[in-house]
């Protein structure tokens, strides 16, 4: 879940991308604006895509068992609860091609068996 931790992580992340601009900026005066916003998307892509794996690694979805019978998803075909099966890692790209990590809960439909992650 979440915690100080994270927080102090997002706060350190976001202060290497002000020293990191500031820094490129002096070796770079005379940089074009596409420059500039480029140098500056690389570095907010790395901060956001850690924000996006902690927070998704925060939610309640993250571990299916964990979760009772009556409050976990049901099969959108079907509508049975679905059944815990362990966790699973699994790799994402964000849209700025970013990787990110996810341990969450799996989870399968008891009527086919096919399998969900993240369950929500």
């Amino acid at each position: 879940m979440w915690s100080a931790e994270v927080e102090t992580r997002w706060h350190e992340l976001a202060e290497e991308v002000i020293i990191g601009m500031k820094e490129w900026r002096l070796r770079h005066p005379k940089a074009t604006f596409k420059e500039i916003e480029t140098a500056l998307d690389d570095r907010l892509a790395r901060v956001r895509a850690r924000m996006l794996e902690d927070a998704a690694l925060a939610s309640e979805a993250r571990d299916v068992s964990a979760v009772s019978l009556e409050e976990r998803p049901k099969c959108p075909e079907r509508g049975r609860r679905l059944e815990a099966r362990g966790e699973e890692t699994r790799s994402l790209t964000t849209n700025h091609n970013q990787t990110i990590t996810l341990k969450r809960g799996y989870a399968i439909r008891p009527a086919c068996g096919a399998g969900l992650f993240p369950p929500r």
